[in-house]
């Protein structure tokens, strides 16, 4: 038999061919018991009543009796109730004791079996009342003594539960007399089939889901199947009750629960108010769950780094589920493995039993007022932190509890949130550091925790709490330092939202407040140093605070520290005040003197932004590296952003462009930053002019706040403008980003070299005289800095604009100065190779001018600088070249070196052994693996071997 209907025989054929042996038997006048036990819910009341019918079709007089709680304390009501069905039998009085009342009852149902042979069908016998129960006992130890033409089938529940069993009801009973069979859980296929039954059009998803929560019940899927009866399989099988109408589901829940006994339904409702969450093996949830409801798997993984298996994850549970509800560990941990056996319970990734569906959870939790479900994550975190579980898990249980009161709580909750920051995970350590917060605190660890805490909220872009936050951090009385690290990060929170004058004013009522500590010498220093950085987000702020830093340097340089110094020196070079080589040997020196932890951070941001502009690339790198290392990057600190700035800026000398980005940035609401200038930068030089676009016009630069990182992308979109064939555009970005540079006293072209971009502008718009005055003043700051990049590029530009011999000139000097630069300024050598070439063809070299224009042709596809690659082909055009036409992307497009590099990567070598087999730089290396990358159209190294095989 197949199809929806096959169920009932297929699951109790064999309870039926017991019922159905025990008639035949009892009308050949050979009765006795029939017995069939089972789970709540697993169908004993459909067999029996199934076997009734067919008795009574076989001419057998059927007897009844349901028992129930409510006739406990009735003596006799079960079998009242059974021989009450013969209206024409006499029954007796209700006189005498139990002995003789049960021998009169017995003699009753001799007279009912003379008329015919009976069954007598008693369903859920362990509620019967005991006078009942001690009869039915002894009826059936006579019928099977006597031979009488009687079966007594009877239904018990026997099931796994925390309260230790009370004997069966053949306890007593010789097992000669007694045909017995157990009822196992409904099958999942068995199961699927009841559901596609009533939802023919059920998706399997569907279907699966009902299983879950049938959880091997014919009464609980049955109940759940009603429930949905109105909406049909098109909604989702809900995981709240709440979902539910008329609310079937639950009721049987709730009678399963009662079934039960006090004991198991307490330990299913603690099992439940734990594992209140989402689904943590991934069943019902595609992303991670958040925090508070990843307790368990946190305890999990913490048991498997420790060496301990699912077995161990399954015993801990049921110990914490004992404690919990006060019941025996041993009966706890045997009713897990029961129901996970009916499937109830399923074991997830690590092992520990979980409810098999959401929904079933809900419905045990049904009831459970929340105060109790705190209390028992109230206590299942003392007790796990007991038991030295992982911190994650004690506090997972501390996320859903109310405060414990407990010294130990705000720590378990820092160490948790620690962690979470370490595995990426920013919004649960939030989630705990709030959580922290609502614990006994005094005013030290408070303020550290508010400012850990306001630090991560503003990064996670929840400015409007997390400045109220780091405004209460700074008015606590925590100590000196704690007070300096509140007030910076409070203050980089207002200048990133375009508070600057509100962020110098902290920093300076901090100082203030502080001036008469021991250690404020340190403590001043570092709060000099914020102040510097900080300004930078303000034009008019930024003047008065550099000026009143070179006040006090010239009138008292005693109270100017070794950091601030270095803040003067950055300030210097950015104004055009001093050369990189005074820079740098003052960075030098700075860097060589004791440095106190809290001021060493701005030193080494100053100091690798100087040696960035002066070309010291890997100095530069080297003290980003250094900075980075020593910072807390979940603190809010000015130092943090600027250094991360410099490796930018350091990739973009580099012309190391790396992968572009894969879509438009997203833009925060205080403006574009320097990462979003950087990124238009890249679109355009590696020729995704729709993505540039995009970017461009996504920002209303209108709205942005004047800061110095708005100008940087003023610059990049005159560059965008540019190269899209809007001069006009692109001067008017590069002219107004050079005025807001100037009103802010950034003169040298190291920051942005904006006069050379415009001049070449201005020559092509019919202004040579506009451009040769912006040429030949960026060539005067240019040598003023004094490094290759900068005086490489004015040398260009200047030749450019003049034209002539003596363009010519200045360009082969432009070249030759940058060939003699670290070879890490290549873009800039492109350039200058592409107007020397121009140039050579204007004056009709044109031998040359191939040569110098082929060689920047292939710099700029070695780097992936499709634009440069694309001017370097129109001027070879131009000059009448026939260039080979080459593949610019497939391993056939590889040079003979980036070929010999990426052969000895796909092989396993490192960077840095590559480059010391080949006797280069290991940033040689790099460049060229970078321009493999992006010609093979890869992403990771583990690609290299696929491709250059697949060629």
């Amino acid at each position: 038999m197949s199809g929806p209907h096959a169920e009932q025989p297929r699951r109790h054929r064999v309870a039926a061919d017991l019922f159905a042996a025990g008639a035949v038997a009892a009308r050949a006048g050979a009765g006795g018991l029939a017995l069939l036990r089972g789970a709540t819910g697993t169908g004993r009341t459909t067999v029996l009543e199934a076997a009734a019918e067919a008795a009574a079709a076989q001419g057998m007089r059927v007897l009844r009796a349901r028992c129930s709680p409510r006739d406990t304390a009735a003596p006799f009501a079960a079998v009242l109730q059974l021989l009450g069905a013969a209206p024409e039998l006499e029954l007796p009085g209700k006189g005498g004791d139990e002995r003789e009342r049960g021998a009169r009852l017995w003699q009753a149902l001799l007279a009912y079996a003379e008329v015919a042979p009976l069954f007598v069908a008693v369903d859920d016998v362990h509620l019967a009342d005991a006078p009942s129960y001690r009869w039915l006992v002894e009826t059936a130890r006579h019928v099977g003594r006597l031979a009488l033409p009687v079966l007594l089938a009877v239904t018990e529940r026997r099931q796994y539960d925390i309260d230790p069993p009370v004997p069966g009801f053949t306890h007593s009973l010789s097992p000669a007399l007694v045909r017995t069979h157990t009822l196992a859980p409904l099958t999942a296929g068995s199961a699927a089939d009841l559901a596609r039954a009533q939802h023919p059009e059920a998706t399997e998803a569907w279907v699966e889901a009902c299983v879950r929560a049938g959880a091997g019940s014919p009464l609980l899927l049955r109940a759940l199947l009603d429930d949905l009866s109105a909406s049909g399989a098109s909604a989702a099988v809900p995981e709240t009750s709440a979902a539910l109408y008329p609310g079937a589901y639950p009721a049987a829940v709730s009678w399963w629960l009662d079934s039960a006994g006090a004991g198991t339904s307490e330990v299913a409702r603690a099992l439940a108010a734990l594992d209140d969450g989402p689904d943590r093996d991934g069943r019902e949830a595609a992303e991670r769950p958040a925090a508070g409801q990843e307790a368990a798997g946190q305890e999990a993984a913490g048991q498997e780094a420790a060496g301990s298996g699912p077995g161990r994850a399954a015993e801990d549970l049921g110990r914490l589920l004992a404690e919990l509800a006060g019941a025996d560990p041993a009966r706890v941990a045997g009713w897990l493995t029961a129901m996970t056996g009916l499937g109830v319970l399923r074991a997830d990734g690590a092992g520990r039993p979980r409810y098999a569906h959401p929904l079933l959870r809900d419905a045990v939790l049904s009831g459970v007022p929340a105060a109790r479900r705190r209390a028992a994550h109230g206590a299942a975190a003392t007790a796990t932190l007991r038991w030295g579980a992982p911190a994650e898990t004690v506090a997972g249980h501390l996320l859903r509890s109310d405060p414990v009161g407990a010294s130990w709580a705000p720590g378990v909750l820092h160490d948790a949130a620690t962690l979470a920051l370490r595995d990426g995970r920013p919004g649960d350590a939030v989630a705990y550091l709030r959580r922290a917060l609502d614990e006994p605190l005094s005013d030290q660890p408070r303020q550290r925790l508010l400012t850990e805490l306001g630090s991560l909220e503003y990064a996670g872009g929840e400015s409007s709490a997390a400045i109220p936050r780091l405004t209460k951090a700074t008015q606590l009385s925590g100590t000196p330092r704690d007070r300096v690290r509140a007030a910076v990060a409070l203050g980089t929170a207002l200048a990133g939202r375009g508070r600057t004058r509100a962020a110098v004013e902290v920093l300076r009522t901090a100082d203030g407040q502080l001036a008469d500590h021991p250690d404020h010498p340190g403590l001043a220093g570092a709060l000099q140093g914020a102040t510097a950085l900080l300004s930078d987000h303000d034009q008019s702020v930024r003047r008065e605070v550099y000026r009143r830093l070179c006040d006090t340097e010239r009138r008292s340089p005693e109270l100017v520290g070794a950091a601030a110094r270095a803040l003067l020196v950055r300030h210097a070079a950015t104004a055009g005040l001093v050369s990189a080589d005074h820079a740098m040997r003052k960075v030098r020196l700075l860097l060589a003197e004791p440095a106190d932890p809290l001021t060493e951070p701005y030193l080494l941001g100053a100091a690798a932004a100087v040696a960035q502009w002066a070309d010291e690339l890997d100095e530069a790198e080297q003290l980003v590296d250094r900075g980075l290392a020593g910072q807390l990057p979940h603190l809010l600190h000015p130092v943090h952003v600027a250094l991360l700035n410099v490796r930018a800026d350091i990739a973009a000398a580099r012309g190391a462009y790396g992968p572009p980005p894969a879509g438009p940035a997203v833009l925060p609401s205080a403006g574009p930053t320097n990462a979003h200038a950087h990124a238009l930068t890249a679109l355009v030089e590696t020729g995704r002019t729709a993505e540039a676009r995009r970017l461009a016009n996504a920002v209303d630069l209108r709205q942005a706040p004047d800061s110095w990182e708005r100008n940087r992308f003023l610059y990049a979109r005159g560059l965008h403008r540019a190269a899209a064939g809007d001069p006009a555009g692109a001067l008017h970005d590069f002219l107004e980003c050079g005025r807001r540079q100037t009103e802010r006293e950034v003169l040298s072209p190291v920051v942005t070299p904006w006069r050379a971009s415009a001049a070449e502008l201005c020559l092509a718009l019919g202004s040579p005289r506009q451009a040769l005055t912006l040429a030949e003043e960026e060539l005067r700051l240019a040598r003023a800095w004094g490094t290759p990049r900068p005086v490489g590029r004015a040398l260009r530009v200047l030749g450019t604009v003049t034209g002539g011999r003596r363009g010519l000139e200045l360009a082969e000097e432009a070249v030759r100065v940058l060939r003699g630069a670290p070879a890490a300024v290549q873009p800039e050598l492109v350039t200058a190779l592409i107007a020397q070439g121009r140039q050579l063809t204007a004056v009709g070299d044109r031998t040359r001018a191939r040569r110098g224009l082929r060689e920047a042709a292939e710099r700029a596809e070695q780097l992936g600088a499709a634009r440069l690659l694309g001017l370097a082909e129109q001027a070879l055009r131009e000059g009448g070249a026939r260039r080979a036409a080459t593949a610019h992307t497939g391993a056939d497009s590889l040079t003979d070196s980036e070929r010999r590099i990426a052969q000895l990567a796909a092989g396993g070598r490192t960077n840095t052994e590559i480059a010391d087999l080949l006797h280069l730089a290991r940033r040689t290396v790099e460049t060229h693996l970078t321009s493999t990358y992006r010609k093979l159209g890869i992403r990771r190294r583990g690609e290299l071997t696929a491709s250059l095989g697949a060629d």
